[in-house]
């Protein structure tokens, strides 16, 4: 029994002790690129009201010092006020659009389109907006997240040859990063 035990503990301190020589730099033997979203807040927007279309629509130029790609993602959020905390301060309540409401008429909705140079403002609904409360419509404040993002591969994966070619020029595209 002594042996065992003998053995067992040699074994542990062998394992705990073991340590691997540290991996390869990366590519150009620096630390990789830390790549943030970037956000703005735009304040007192006011729509506009379409009889034609009935519904409420603004338009949001992005700001010039924000670049935004074609396969950027543009999350919107619309200020619904201020929250008290435990400790007396108040922080800001943001809520993502879509956002819908229930009034006595019927149903609202916030909803948004963007392209890489501007982001449309929707207020939609299922009744006559054009008596629509202008709490809803005036003095709006939004917060625009843009999220920086790349196109994925699309490949037909019912083809296996246009998987194995897509493997393989993904293999071709990464081999150079690794000398």
């Amino acid at each position: 029994m002594k042996k065992i035990l003998a053995l067992l503990a040699f074994t542990a301190v062998l394992f705990t002790s073991c340590e691997g020589d540290p991996g390869p730099p990366g590519p150009t033997g620096e630390p990789g690129v830390n790549i943030l979203g970037q956000t703005f807040e735009i304040e007192n927007i006011n729509y506009s009201y379409d009889t034609n279309a009935n519904l409420w629509s603004t338009i949001i130029d992005i700001p010039s010092d924000i670049e935004v790609f074609e396969s950027d993602a543009i999350l919107v959020y619309r200020f619904d006020g201020q929250v008290g905390l435990n400790d007396g301060s108040t922080a800001d309540l943001w809520s993502l659009i879509p956002q819908n409401f229930f009034t006595d008429e019927g149903t609202i909705q916030y909803v948004s389109a963007h392209t890489f140079i501007d982001v449309e403002l929707f207020i939609d609904g299922n009744y006559d907006l054009s008596n629509l409360d202008f709490g809803y419509t005036d003095d709006q404040i939004f917060r625009f997240v843009v999220v920086p993002s790349d196109f994925a591969l699309t490949v037909d994966v019912t083809d296996y040859n246009a998987v194995m070619n897509a493997l393989n020029d993904r293999n071709n595209t990464t081999e150079g990063l690794e000398n």
